[in-house]
């Protein structure tokens, strides 16, 4: 059956010329059917095992996929252009010796490994896709993981070699494109509502996953093992000598959700606090594992109302912080047209507090000022008080800019400096809303008052912070964050590197 659409994408015809056979209309009808019926579907977890059984149906699946949506690379960054070592790179196979040091390595400096990740997108870079549906794109924290590890040894002579190698985290996703040699999930975050919902449905019944497991965004150890992780799936164990990955870390089968990017462990005990935020219910569950990281001794879903994207769960000697400010997740946004991750600066934010081992009954509950805080530095108790300190904005750099935007002027406004003594922005301008400073909050658990501060100044937009672990839970006095040097951002437009620093404060 010929069909033939008058629509087209960008100028060009929507489907090849030896694909004018496609069933076209009828999946616009499931399309509309699906939606229609989404708020039933979408509290259950779909077997795609039983949905698709054919190899025959899962051709036609990708032949729809590959006519109908044209994948296109997304332009980088002026900082990845004008540094490669910002754009992706290749896997070196082994490791290599560094022979150009600047500086000099301490002699009393421990031999051992420095490892990080972040992402190293496949196929030259993240993506966006256009179709008959509209489009859609990658994020900016998206991009397969790749491990990168420094190698810091000495011989007898006191003489240091450092050697580094490279490998990117093999999760399931990964070695499903790898295989396919192209790229093959759709972009299903940003974008169109119609074309997100295609993507997610479509990732669905093709792979059975909504979208790829990134595992780029933290690397963490637990009772002598090594992970990396990306919240969006569970941990990946990996070698840190040779950099293999090893397999999906799900606690002997407990734990089969979401996990945060930034586990905690409890001071004293050596448990480690987990949480996993998901987009259906339950929308967040919180964890506690053992010392030996061999049982899930607690779980409890906090019974949230909404889908709070929460990066990071905090833990005193008793207690455990969460975050429930107003960037969310709202599927049935997207359905009725609006954006699937979004900051709603006029929502409620608080801060919950738990006992460790407590249920959501059980969390004190504490209203503060709206605000988009990803990352927390420490929080410890204090008297009757349980403080928090995090990185706090007033607007939330995720998804980032909406399609259609100049993104380079979103970030140039973002960050744009605030002035001294200016402590309220206009976040509904857009100038200065994603500034980040070190906060405060003081949560009286006997009064149940809130006081509320900044801890830094206007000069530099600070996140990403970092503490000595010995200290995680308990009082401190130092942490360490990255610095964005806005002057120089705002200024040039993102049309220059972005100037992150390394900062000391002191509290």
């Amino acid at each position: 059956m010929a069909i033939h659409v008058s629509c087209c994408v960008h100028g060009r015809p929507p489907f090849s010329d030896n694909f004018d056979t496609l069933k076209v209309k009828p999946f616009f009808s499931a399309i509309k059917t699906l939606l229609g019926e989404l708020r039933q579907v979408l509290p259950m977890r779909i077997d795609v095992s039983k949905t698709i059984n054919t190899t025959t149906t899962a051709k036609i699946l990708d032949a729809f996929v590959d006519s109908v949506f044209e994948y296109v690379d997304q332009p980088l960054l002026p900082s990845q252009l004008l540094q490669g070592n910002f754009a992706p790179v290749d896997e070196l196979g082994e490791s290599v010796v560094i022979t150009n040091i600047e500086g000099n390595i301490p002699d009393n400096f421990p031999e051992g490994v420095y490892i990080r990740n972040g992402p190293n997108p496949l196929f030259g870079g993240l993506k966006s896709t256009q179709s008959v549906f509209g489009r859609s794109r990658h994020i900016w924290i998206e991009g397969e993981g790749m491990l990168h590890a420094l190698y810091l040894s000495r011989d007898s002579d006191c003489k240091w070699t450092l050697r580094y190698n490279n490998r990117h985290v093999e999760t399931e996703t990964f070695k499903l494109e790898k295989q396919r040699n192209k790229p093959s999930f759709l972009p299903a975050i940003q974008g169109d509502s119609l074309a997100v919902l295609s993507a997610y449905l479509l990732n669905l019944l093709r792979f059975g996953k909504v979208n790829k497991y990134i595992s780029n965004t933290n690397v963490f150890e637990h009772s002598g093992k090594f992970y990396s992780i990306a919240e969006n799936h569970m941990p990946q164990e990996i070698d840190i000598l040779t950099l293999k990955t090893l397999g999906n870390w799900d606690v002997c089968g407990a734990w089969n959700r979401p996990f945060t990017s930034h586990p905690k462990r409890v001071p004293g005990t050596g448990e480690l606090v987990i949480m996993g935020v998901d987009a259906t219910k339950p929308f967040f569950e919180v964890g506690v594992l053992s010392a030996d990281g061999k049982e899930l001794i607690h779980k409890v879903d906090i019974k949230l109302n909404r889908c709070s994207l929460c990066h990071e769960v905090g833990v005193t000697q008793r207690y455990i912080v969460i975050l429930d400010f107003p960037l969310t997740i709202d599927i049935m946004r997207l359905v009725g047209g609006g954006p699937l991750i979004k900051y709603n600066k006029e929502g409620y934010a608080r801060i919950g507090i738990m006992r460790r081992y407590g249920d959501a009954n059980s969390i004190c509950w504490f209203k503060v000022e709206p605000n988009c805080t990803f990352h927390i530095l420490n929080s410890f108790e204090d008297g009757d008080e349980v403080v928090v300190w995090g990185c706090r904005a007033l607007e939330a750099i995720i998804p980032g800019p909406d399609m259609g935007l100049d993104k380079f002027d979103w970030y140039c406004r973002g960050f744009k400096p605030i002035g001294h003594g200016e402590e309220n922005v206009d976040a509904s301008a857009g100038d200065g809303s994603l500034f980040t400073r070190c906060y405060e909050w003081r949560l009286n658990m006997k009064t149940g008052q809130v006081t509320e501060r900044n801890l830094t100044g206007t000069e530099f937009s600070m996140d990403f912070p970092m503490i000595n672990g010995n200290f995680t839970g308990l009082k401190n006095r130092f942490g360490y964050t990255q610095v964005v040097d806005s002057i120089a951002s705002c200024t040039s437009g993102y049309r220059h590197a972005k100037m992150w620093r390394s900062s000391q404060a002191a509290f």
